[in-house]
């Protein structure tokens, strides 16, 4: 841990940030445990937070705190400014739209930029064949219009989402969120129609995907009915439940399926879209073409954007009026959404996302091999966690994996906690963070297991 006694007072953001770890106080210092405070008076309890520290920059690798503390960032804001914080042209082009004009509403007076990001959706996206879009605010909301439409297209009404699955936080996709801590519990009732089956989990389950598939495929038509059913929505690398991968043909046999039945096959790619796998989208990994995918988090850097993108005459079934909302696809968003889609396409970010994965691989398969408390490594691109488990019986261990995850903080390093049992470290760093510095963040995360 590097020590320094001066502390930053008006930092500068994005890529012009040093790039490097430097702890001038304890977490929190005496400002952000000033604001923090604030934030406890003034903010609903629910709201929480995982870092002790106020943000006042980031950029890079890197984000700075009120204290002048930088720490090494292998979070991204949950896997959102993949292209990195405050990256030049993002800023640039959301400064220029904010200078025109910043909100018109889409569905009353009708603007370029909404529809150039449309485009690059129906082009970017898995599957040849006619494609439309439509924009909304979160990732959440996307899912919610993303079954809307499914439903409006069949008239179905059933949906099937997957153990292990995140989806949200409103009503319809906290029905379809599989964990109740902290998402679901004391929420409810939640949205009728949504049934829930088990996936592919090859840590725990031991299944093929073909056998996996097949369980699930068995459940939907002895427990639901296929002809019931709307639509079955998976996210192709589970994110919250433990960057869970399925096992090879699993995804390829229930989209077989769907196809065959009627049933609409949304890829939920929130998390998994815009480079961060190594591709594209992670649908390309598994060769499948989903009728229906869903995207947020990355694709604006930062701003608030979702897109739901599917098969033309899918998309086209809800009636004119039924999709919208006052703020869906706000100029200033999809500004900025053009620019961050230009640096995923023209600056090598997927190439970069596939060296990130590299060096992750190396290093975390690296402590796997000296220490069995570290069930499995797995996922692809700069999307890779770590599964911490008791070695005797394979059970996973939320302890070890909570104070690993304390100790690194303390030392300055971002790293965020998932899975369904509360025992996966999981890697996201901004594709713009340099090999040396993400390095040194391992370095620090495997200190820390050793001591705990």
């Amino acid at each position: 841990m590097t020590l320094i006694d001066e502390t930053i007072t008006t930092p500068l953001g994005g890529p012009g940030l040093p790039q490097v770890r430097r702890i001038v106080t304890a977490l929190p210092g005496p400002r952000s445990a000033e604001i923090l405070a604030r934030k406890s008076d003034a903010v609903a309890a629910g709201v929480a937070h995982s870092m002790p520290v106020s943000v006042v920059a980031a950029g890079g690798g890197v984000v700075v705190d009120a204290d002048g503390n930088s720490l090494i960032d292998l979070g991204s804001g949950i896997a959102v400014t993949s292209v990195g914080n405050a990256h030049p042209k993002v800023a640039a082009a959301i400064a220029a739209q904010a200078a025109q004009f910043t909100h018109t509403c889409f569905m009353v007076s009708p603007y370029e930029s909404y529809v150039d990001v449309a485009e690059a959706l129906n082009r970017l996206t898995p599957g040849d064949f006619a494609k439309k879009s439509a924009l909304f605010n979160s990732g959440a909301e996307a899912v919610e219009n993303a079954i809307k439409i499914a439903r409006k297209h069949t008239g179905r009404p059933a949906v099937v989402a997957f153990d292990h699955g995140y989806h949200g936080r409103t009503n319809l996709t906290m029905a379809l969120t599989a964990k109740a801590m902290p998402y679901k519990s004391g929420f409810g009732p939640f949205a009728p129609e949504v049934y829930r089956v088990p996936g592919s989990y090859p840590l725990r389950d031991g299944l093929t995907g073909p056998e996996a598939a097949a369980r699930a495929i068995t459940l939907i038509e002895k427990q639901i009915g296929a002809d019931n059913l709307a639509a079955v929505i998976i996210e192709p690398i589970q994110g919250e439940g433990g960057f869970i991968v399925p096992a090879d043909g699993f995804l390829g046999a229930i989209v077989d399926w769907c196809r065959a039945n009627g049933v609409v096959f949304i890829a939920d790619e929130v998390q998994t879209g815009f480079a961060r796998t190594g591709a594209m989208f992670a649908s390309e990994i598994f060769g499948i073409e989903p009728d229906m995918i869903t995207t947020a988090k990355g694709i604006a850097a930062g701003l608030p954007l979702a897109g739901v993108t599917g098969r033309a005459d899918i998309m086209d079934a809800a009636h004119p009026g039924g999709l919208g909302g006052t703020y869906g696809g706000n100029p200033v968003a999809c500004a900025a959404a053009v620019a961050a889609i230009d640096a995923f396409e023209n600056e090598g970010l997927v190439e970069r996302a596939q060296q990130i994965g590299s060096i992750l691989r190396t290093r975390l398969d690296s402590l796997k091999a000296s220490d069995p408390r570290i069930g499995e490594v797995r996922g692809h691109g700069a999307m890779v966690a770590a599964e911490f488990v008791d070695p005797a019986t394979g059970a996973p261990d939320a302890a070890l994996t909570g104070a690993v995850a304390k100790a690194a903080i303390a030392e300055g390093v971002i790293v965020l906690t998932c899975g369904t049992f509360g025992n996966v470290i999981r890697f996201l760093p901004p594709l713009s963070i340099g090999d040396e510095l993400l390095n040194e963040g391992l370095d620090v995360i495997a200190a820390a297991l050793k001591r705990s």
